[in-house]
């Protein structure tokens, strides 16, 4: 509910009555105004992807600027690939941006993928799986422990040269859920 559609609320419910003194009372009982003020839309954050939240950290301290730039397209100045694409398809890219400053955001989440290699020997040892302290590829059992990375995102994949695994027909991706 909006702040107009709680106004005709009020409105329409507003109760005449009299007091115990006798005299005419207006007015709308505490806990009906509570309730519907309850139901009042309240701001949330906005869910931008990565780049966003990244470009957003970097410039919020000057953000009236920074807008200004992205008006002007001063690209020169944005080091960020993800970000540019991102300005460049979407439309009202400016108001996000103004409500990411306003009501905050929350980084949209990738989709995660478990990459298995069909046909191996074992069917232990055949998943994709990222070594975090070693910063290594390795196949192995599919693990959830700290020290393993398993599932990954489409970004991950294809900055480490696996982008080819989602069009290749001896690798089986199941997403994440």
């Amino acid at each position: 509910m909006n702040k107009q559609e709680l106004i005709k609320e009020f409105e329409e419910i507003g109760i005449h009555g009299l007091n115990m003194f006798g005299t005419v009372v207006k007015g709308i009982p505490t806990e009906t105004a509570i309730d519907l003020i309850k139901q009042l839309d309240e701001p949330k954050p906005v869910k931008v992807p990565q780049c966003v939240a990244d470009w957003y950290l970097l410039h919020y301290h000057d953000f009236n600027n920074s807008i200004v730039n992205l008006c002007i397209r001063r690209e020169d100045s944005i080091d960020n690939n993800d970000f540019l694409k991102w300005i460049s398809d979407t439309k009202d890219f400016i108001q996000i941006l103004v409500n990411i400053h306003q009501f905050g955001y929350e980084v949209e989440e990738e989709e995660r993928y478990y990459v298995r290699f069909k046909g191996m020997e074992s069917d232990d040892f055949n998943y994709l799986n990222f070594i975090k302290f070693q910063k290594a590829w390795v196949l192995s059992s599919l693990k959830i422990d700290n020290k393993f990375r398993t599932a990954h995102t489409r970004k991950e994949l294809e900055e480490a040269g696996f982008g080819w695994v989602f069009d290749c027909p001896g690798i089986e991706i199941e997403e994440v859920e």
